[in-house]
């Protein structure tokens, strides 16, 4: 009783009360029921984003990309140029870029593949430490869960070009679906923006939405366009360090690490044992194999650190352990591109739950 009564004075010299405690098991029971339909709203929510995703992936992805994009097209139309005309540029240049990159890649890339005993093997001796536990490793496997006696089959052909088919149709599909939401949305976003706002029936509803979109369409345009320079620069650093060290296709490595920086954390990951994996087939020894991905780590560290944030400043700063459980949910409802989209997506959710539940600026007893 001494320490409540003393917590009680402690409070009200802060001028911070404690809360009451609820005065029946109706309220009890209210508060329940209330966190029970949330979090069924919640489940449905999640089991509707997975087995919807060969549909809401193209489409989130082209109105994220849409409203990046739309200050361009806003700009335009300020010079008379028909949102239709711009919409269809904008499409036919990021098709370009996409088309562009697959062809830098697919070449090196196929040459990797075809490589790929041979660059295994030399990577298996170049890492001859690691043999001794991976061994032990894998004898605990075989006593944990220990494997029949399978019988290969040989497969056929057809066995071989199905899978290929089924992959390559819906990503055909999910990328139409992509440009031609792409530009309908730009060519018509004033229109849809007013049709959303009808729905709201009062003037501060309206007023409401009109204001969060505003912020969204800001937010993600700044986020994308400085995250956009910062990474061709890292990338341009990479090829120029590729170039340095002597590794193979560097223009080549330098677009891998600028694409895969815009996912935090797991993309400099990639791109570390990317460079680790060049290095150990291009160096005749593990020692010069570590000096490329280490100087990577360094280049990133700084960049993640120092110039992104400085960059960006303290409005566009995301908490990292949002941004950190946002990439492991997105990544895994839908993939690589979840997690392409993962912190475009945070900044919507973020700026739309700021407008609808303003922070408390008292202060909080820490």
């Amino acid at each position: 009783m001494e320490f409540l009564r003393a917590r009680r004075e402690k409070g009200d010299a802060l001028g911070v009360k404690d809360p009451e405690p609820p005065e029946s098991i109706e309220d009890i029971w209210t508060v329940a029921a209330r966190v029970a339909t949330v979090g069924i709203f919640v489940l449905l929510l999640g089991m509707s984003l997975y087995f919807c995703r060969p549909v809401l992936l193209p489409v989130v992805a082209a109105l994220v990309i849409g409203t990046t994009l739309a200050p361009i097209v806003k700009a335009a139309a300020r010079h008379r140029v028909s949102p239709w005309a711009t919409a269809i540029v904008l499409g036919a240049l990021l098709l370009g870029l996409a088309v562009t990159a697959v062809t830098l890649l697919s070449r090196p890339l196929s040459e990797w593949i075809a490589r790929a005993p041979e660059f295994g093997a030399t990577i298996k001796q170049k890492l001859y430490v690691l043999d001794r536990p991976l061994s032990a490793l894998r004898e605990l496997q075989d006593v944990v869960l220990p494997s029949g006696n399978a019988v290969a089959v040989e497969p056929s052909q057809l066995s071989i070009v199905t899978p290929v088919l089924t992959f390559i149709t819906p990503a055909l599909i999910g990328v139409t679906l992509f440009f031609v939401t792409l530009i309908f949305f730009l060519a018509t976003q004033i229109d849809f923006r007013r049709y959303m706002a009808s729905f709201f029936t009062t003037r501060e509803g309206k007023l409401r939405f009109i204001r969060i979109a505003n912020d969204i369409e800001e937010h993600l345009a700044t986020y994308v366009a400085t995250v956009t320079i910062i990474n061709f620069c890292l990338g341009v650093v990479v090829g120029l360090g590729a170039w340095l060290f002597g590794l193979p296709n560097p223009i080549i490595l330098g677009l891998i690490a600028m694409t895969l920086n815009y996912i935090p954390y797991i993309g400099a990951a990639c791109t570390t044992l990317i460079l680790l994996g060049v290095g150990l087939v291009s160096f005749p020894s593990l020692g010069y194999a570590l000096v490329p991905p280490a100087a990577f780590v360094g280049a990133a560290t700084i960049e993640g650190q120092f110039i992104t944030p400085t960059v960006l400043g303290h409005r566009l700063t995301l908490n990292p352990l949002a941004v950190l459980l946002a990439l492991a949910f997105w990544a895994w409802l839908w993939g690589p591109m979840g997690a392409f989209l993962a912190v475009p997506l945070t900044i919507v959710i973020l700026v739309t739950m700021t407008h609808l539940f303003p922070p408390d600026e008292s202060k909080l007893p820490d």
